[in-house]
């Protein structure tokens, strides 16, 4: 894969919890994306914000806005369930959309080109 900047939340000094809550998140992320990312109009745009919030090059109030918009997509509780036909990831796309508004500058091409990729993948594995 051509990104390989990707590192750990808390790149200085991660603490034991820190680095749980990351893997946490890592994993419930991608378990979710593989379920319902292929067919998220937003997929694209959820992906390119992982790796820029997992980018070691990020900033970390950046990283902040990303991974908080990560964590309520990867939560299981929300404003509107995800069951819910057309609706339910509609409170998922406002809050990371939000979150990519407030950070585009650092949304950079190889983000976006790890994200088509990455989609590419999980649409294969579906």
């Amino acid at each position: 894969m051509p990104f390989a900047r990707a590192a750990y939340w808390g790149q200085g000094g991660l603490s034991d919890r820190d680095g749980r809550n990351q893997g946490r998140l890592r994993r419930g992320f991608w378990r979710k994306a593989a379920r319902v990312a292929a067919r998220l109009p937003f997929a694209e745009h959820l992906l390119a914000a992982y790796y820029c919030a997992f980018d070691r090059a990020t900033p970390a109030h950046v990283k902040a806005a990303l991974v908080g918009a990560l964590a309520y997509f990867v939560l299981p509780f929300d404003f509107m369930p995800d069951v819910l036909p057309f609706l339910g990831f509609t409170d998922d796309a406002a809050v990371l959309l939000t979150a990519l508004r407030m950070v585009a500058g650092h949304l950079r091409p190889e983000h976006r080109d790890a994200a088509r990729a990455a989609l590419e993948r999980v649409k294969e594995q579906s």
